[in-house]
Parts: C-alpha cells; sequence; structure tokens
C-alpha cells in the first residue's frame, strides 16, 4: 500500500504554504497519498491543535506519517520532535502539540537532529517546508527512525490536561475546538461525567450558564443553548440550526465551570 502522509497545520488555505508543503513531500516520497485533516486550526492554538490530531490517528493504518505543524515558537530553541505511537509516526515541534496522544498511547519521542533529512537552507519562519514536511516524506519512504535523532525523555508536555476540581461538585475546564457549526467541543468526557444526564448541572461558557442536556441537536428549542455528548467523546455545547460560539462569542481556551448537583 503507498505510504500515507497527514497534515494539520493553522496555515489556512488562502497562502501558499500547505502547497509547497506538499510538493515537498511529493519530491522525496512520490508515491505517498497525503490526507490533509485540518489547514483551519485556530492560529497559533496548540491545544486545538492536539484536540484534531488526537480525534483523527486512530484512524488511519499503521506506519502512517502525521505531519503536525501548529508552531509559534517556530525559530526559536524549541525542538523538532520524531513521535513513535500506535504503530505510527507523528512529526511536530516540542511544543505540547502531541499530548493527548501521549495520554493516550505508549510511546517513544526522539529529537530530530540529522540535517541530512532537512531541505537546505532552513528557513527560520517555515519549518513546515524545510524540516517536518521533509523528515515525515523520508520516514514515509522507509527511512529508519534511528537515522533520524536520539531518544528523549524531556519532551514537552501540555498544560492543558483533563479538567480540574475546584471543590464538591465543581471543575474548571477549557474549550478544546470550535467546529464549523459553531458547537463548542469541551475538555470535560461525556463518559467521566455521565452524571450530568442524571443531575442537575451548570456550564458556565463565558457570561452564559448552560443547565439543559440533549440526545441529538433537534431536541432543542430554538436559540437555546444545550449540553450535548459529541462525536469525539466530549461533552459539547450546540443550539440547534445556529452557532453556539456566536451566542457565546468564545475561542478556543476559553476557561469554563462545570457544577453538579
Amino acid at each position: 500500500m503507498p505510504p500515507i502522509v497527514t497534515l494539520t497545520t493553522d496555515f489556512g488555505l488562502s497562502d501558499h504554504y500547505v502547497g509547497v508543503m506538499k510538493g515537498v513531500i511529493l519530491s522525496i516520497c512520490p508515491q505517498a497519498r497525503i490526507v490533509d485533516l485540518s489547514h483551519q486550526v485556530t492560529p497559533f492554538a496548540i491545544a486545538e491543535g492536539a484536540y484534531l490530531i488526537a480525534q483523527a490517528y486512530r484512524h488511519f493504518p499503521k506506519k502512517t506519517v502525521h505531519v503536525v505543524v501548529v508552531d509559534p515558537g517556530v525559530g526559536t530553541a524549541r525542538r523538532p520532535i520524531l513521535v513513535e505511537a500506535a504503530g505510527q509516526f507523528f512529526v511536530s515541534p516540542d511544543n505540547g502539540v502531541l499530548s493527548m496522544v501521549y495520554s493516550r498511547e505508549k510511546h517513544k519521542v526522539r529529537v530530530l537532529t540529522n540535517e541530512r533529512y532537512f531541505r537546505k537552507p532552513v528557513s527560520q519562519t517555515f519549518h513546515g517546508r524545510d524540516m517536518f514536511s521533509p523528515v515525515g516524506a523520508h520516514l514515509a519512504a522507509g527511512v529508519a527512525v534511528a537515522r533520524l535523532g536520539k531518544r528523549i525523555e524531556d519532551y514537552q508536555k501540555s498544560g492543558f490536561g483533563p479538567p480540574q476540581p475546584l471543590g464538591p461538585g465543581r471543575w474548571a475546564g477549557r474549550i478544546l475546538h470550535i467546529d464549523r457549526f459553531g458547537n463548542i467541543v469541551t475538555n470535560f468526557p461525556a463518559a467521566e461525567f455521565s452524571t450530568l444526564a442524571r443531575k442537575k448541572f451548570s456550564l458556565a461558557v463565558g457570561t452564559r450558564q448552560v443547565g439543559v442536556l440533549a440526545r441529538n441537536y433537534a431536541e432543542g428549542a430554538p436559540g437555546e443553548l444545550f449540553v450535548i455528548a459529541g462525536s469525539a467523546g466530549f461533552w459539547e455545547v450546540s443550539v440547534s440550526q445556529g452557532s453556539a460560539a456566536a451566542i457565546v462569542g468564545c475561542q478556543p481556551g476559553t476557561p469554563l465551570e462545570l457544577r453538579v448537583g
């Protein structure tokens, strides 16, 4: 089967950046099949990029190469890394964007030091083109991981972990992602917070308090915010045939507070 390389970035599609990354990959590994996971990550939103790649990788076959470039620290001392997890490869900056993969899978992390596999010269502002894409392409072409760099243990793990308890029946959370429909994906796992289906609750999102649970989008009254279990396994804030994010006026990273009981 031809090798698969996925791309996840905050580059958008109005510039040449994504197309250039694909050109670099195909120049090194012409047989690669390139899959765009998303290029609409909110600029610099590492937590949102972490959420998106964590939802996607499990649906790809073994040996897939995932190139993840959400990199506000490009050109600084932050390191480029290669991660082996779930029988797949992840190439990204060492800034915590793979933290949700770390939390779910056994993994090995290498720092990319072998410049033989970089594109020359290496720009200070476009490592997606000059480091991550060529390394991903070389992996797809069969280069052994040991050639790319040594294993490390001091890699970065994010501070955007699970909800934190604030007291009896209270937790602090955050918004992981806002999808195209304006659904607000929280970091409250539906399985761990299943009591929302049985007890009164209030979820503070910006200046709004949401205390209604729905099983599907059609159950909500017009204009009414409600909480629903999303396909990613997290509680989401939604509104029927509208944008919950537009109503609330929030963005990825916005803090939340949940009260139950």
